[in-house]
């Protein structure tokens, strides 16, 4: 662990709590949160430090990390910066950076230096691997490149630019796209139109719609609003759509088909890379497909199902796949697993995962063979049998009791069960052998 205090202001939940998971093995990590109960309860869990004052955070904190609600960045950031020791580094992870920026640069004394940033994932995420992080620094003092060497050593893409330029393409990433998401939700909702039920007509792509428009509006609808609201560039971006949608409404009740293809071309020639969209969106249905294809298969055997996000993994007989539920027996027990959240180990991941987690059965087994028989061909045969660990050979016995033309082996044998066991005894029986 390195001796670096990291505080993070609202640690205690959301993104705040995600980045606890990604600094605690290295440094020594404090959280503040609103509800100091319940801070407490997860910094125990997560074996950290908490502290129920921001201010005081701020005064031990090398690295303070603001993650608060985006409408009370500004406030928080006014109330620790006095209290920040000379040298520190503050950093907000908010998803709009003109503000805290302009806010930062007004209120820290000049011996703090101050990065914003915007992590572009969510609480859900599962690794920092590709995930892109965007730094909006207008000075770059001592912390920065050692903060931008650290995410290169995580593997994230970074993008450095200013709080306007990435206010303005957050204004298309995020501000469009969930305004238009949200509006589509709205429409079903109004339309009183119950989702299940479309399922049985539902192609991949609308599947894979659904899902995403599902995810956007299942975020916390005061983040969603403030990220709305909050960026300057949300007026113009909401009028345009809202022009684009009127359009092509009076366009098609027009019966105006001409002008209706126009807008779809010209539309179509701006999405860049068609070719591409195509490729990754194959990618994504293909993906959907397989698991269902490979679930489907495994009906009546052994399977491995890890949960992507607690990273838990259920092993047991797939007794069937339905409404999209995996359903898991083991024993008399029954766990049902949503298709969309588990991803189904390989063989190879299966058995690491047996040797690693189930209790190992030891015996030795002694068989007479015909002389002459090989015994690494008997070893490498058996190791093949799946659910076998190890094999070796102990003993060698040619005694009065053994006929001249025969020859007695001993194996030490490692399996996962006492039936796997007995598959080698069935094994050694067919190479000719008698267990003694």
């Amino acid at each position: 662990m390195i001796k670096m205090n990291i505080g993070i202001i609202g640690g205690s939940d959301g993104l705040g709590k995600t980045i606890v998971y990604y600094l605690r093995d290295e440094f020594d990590v404090y959280i503040t949160g609103r509800d100091h109960k319940k801070g407490r309860n997860v910094a125990d869990s997560l074996n950290v430090n908490y502290i129920e004052l921001n201010t005081e955070l701020a005064s031990i904190s090398d690295i303070l990390i603001v993650s608060v609600p985006i409408h009370h960045t500004s406030n928080v950031i006014r109330e620790v910066a006095p209290f920040m020791k000379a040298g520190a580094l503050m950093i907000d992870v908010t998803s709009v950076k003109e503000e805290p920026s302009k806010t930062m640069a007004e209120a820290l004394p000049s011996t703090v230096e101050y990065i914003p940033t915007h992590p572009i994932f969510g609480p859900r995420t599962t690794e920092l691997d590709n995930q892109v992080i965007v730094l909006t620094a207008t000075k770059k003092g001592k912390w920065y490149e050692k903060v931008y060497n650290y995410l290169n050593k995580q593997h994230m893409r970074i993008i450095e630019t200013t709080a306007q330029k990435h206010d303005h393409m957050m204004s298309i990433v995020q501000v469009l796209t969930h305004f238009s998401f949200i509006s589509t939700a709205s429409a079903i909702e109004k339309l009183k139109i119950n989702i299940s039920e479309t399922e049985d007509y539902e192609s991949p792509i609308y599947n894979l719609m659904i899902d995403m428009i599902a995810r956007i509006v299942a975020q916390n609808p005061y983040l969603t609003y403030y990220i709305q609201s909050m960026n300057n560039n949300g007026p113009k971006i909401r009028n345009t759509f809202a022009d684009a949608v009127i359009e092509l409404r009076d366009v098609i009740n027009n019966e105006d088909d001409e002008k209706f293809v126009e807008i779809a071309i010209k539309a179509t020639k701006h999405m860049g890379d068609i070719k591409n969209a195509l490729g990754r969106s194959d990618k994504a249905i293909n993906g959907l497909n397989h698991e269902f294809t490979l679930l489907n298969k495994s009906i009546g055997n052994e399977v491995g199902l890890k949960h992507i996000y607690s990273g838990k993994i259920h092993v047991g007989i797939l007794d069937k796949i339905e409404d999209k539920t995996a359903i898991l027996r083991k024993g008399n027990k029954i766990k049902e697993l949503r298709i969309a959240n588990i991803e189904v180990l390989s063989d190879s991941e299966l058995h690491d995962w047996k040797i690693n987690n189930l209790d190992k059965k030891t015996e030795s087994i002694s068989c007479v063979f015909p002389k002459g028989i090989n015994v690494e061909v008997i070893k490498d045969t058996v190791k093949n049998i799946a659910n076998i660990i190890d094999i070796k050979l102990t003993d060698k016995y040619n005694g009065p009791q053994i006929n001249e033309n025969y020859t007695s082996l001993t194996f030490e044998l490692v399996a996962l069960s006492k039936e796997d066991i007995e598959k080698v005894k069935e094994l050694f029986t067919g190479f000719g052998g008698i267990i003694r």
